[in-house]
């Protein structure tokens, strides 16, 4: 799915200011991807700056909601 890849590098060009997480979030929201997918992508486009380490299985879980 190198679509969510582009998906987020177009959401970041336009938004600049926003975080990676931001930028991935809008680019899965209402596409019904699957968990392992944003697993992957989340593994591999978020800066590991922007999360805490402890809140990772929170956040995935957000992510699959939306």
């Amino acid at each position: 799915m190198n679509s969510i890849k582009q998906r987020v590098l177009k959401i970041q060009k336009v938004n600049p200011q926003w975080s990676s997480f931001t930028c991935l979030a809008e680019s899965i929201k209402g596409r019904g991807c699957s968990k392992r997918i944003i697993v992957k992508w989340f593994g591999k486009l978020v800066k590991k700056d922007e999360y805490a380490k402890k809140d990772r299985k929170a956040i995935l879980k957000f992510l699959s909601s939306i």
